[in-house]
């Protein structure tokens, strides 16, 4: 499952996020986290671009949390079973129909929990997809005419992965000196000239091998489509089509 084709995941991320979204549902939200999830622990490789998925979650987590912070202060009322109460803050004439504070019913906290968990399953599944493709195969299948353009992509999209690997290493390095509580403020310093040198680096080695003097493909072998690839997509598809029939 590891040497599938890198638009495999892609393809598969891209069908299973227009079923969260056509079926607007909670559930099958949570059961495409869920799959995402296993799909991460059982294939991907031990890489950098690997602990997306696990980033994605935490931003997805503290985005849920927010969401449903919003949208019991802040919001249309929504009446049902009330839970409690808030002070009312008052609101100008031209603001009527919203309202900050007042009561919480479940029905407004279990909306704001579904939308938020609708998000969620988006960033997770795209960041699963990172996860389980290796950014430099991506670049070999991206056609000559926008080859430009999947350079800037495929950087675009390592960025996170190799963010991520910074802070732990930076991380592990305080601890190993003695800091076992490491702030923001001692890391943030650290990341930044650890980002400034990969850049360079990065810049150093595109120049040195020419990049954008010729158009050429470059003599990397393609990679061929396979049977499972096929079966990954196929079956895709098919939840994508049960959903939407479901979901109309």
């Amino acid at each position: 499952m590891k040497s599938l084709h890198p638009l495999t995941w892609w393809i598969w991320s891209l069908l299973i996020v227009g079923a969260v979204i056509s079926a607007n549902n909670s559930w099958v939200a949570t059961f495409a986290i869920a799959g995402a999830t296993i799909l991460v622990r059982q294939y991907a490789a031990d890489a950098p671009w690997a602990r997306t998925f696990w980033f994605s979650l935490k931003v997805g987590a503290f985005i849920l949390v927010i969401r449903s912070i919003v949208g019991v202060l802040i919001g249309v009322p929504i009446p049902g079973t009330k839970l409690f109460t808030l002070p009312i803050l008052p609101l100008p004439s031209w603001l009527a129909g919203i309202r900050i504070g007042g009561a919480v019913t479940q029905e407004r906290l279990l909306s704001s929990i579904h939308e938020g968990l609708i998000i969620v399953a988006v960033i997770a599944l795209f960041g699963a997809a990172v996860s389980l493709t290796s950014p430099h195969k991506l670049l070999r299948v991206t056609p000559v005419m926008i080859y430009e353009f999947g350079v800037a992509t495929v950087i675009a999209t390592s960025a996170l992965p190799n963010l991520v690997q910074s802070i732990s290493r930076i991380r592990r390095a305080r601890l190993l000196r003695g800091d076992e509580k490491p702030t923001w403020r001692s890391i943030a310093l650290p990341l930044l000239e650890d980002s400034l040198s990969r850049s360079l680096e990065l810049a150093a080695a595109m120049d040195a091998r020419g990049y954008g003097v010729s158009r050429k493909r470059s003599r990397y072998r393609p990679i061929s489509w396979r049977l499972n690839d096929s079966v990954i997509v196929i079956a895709a598809t098919l939840i994508f089509v049960f959903v939407l029939v479901l979901a109309q």
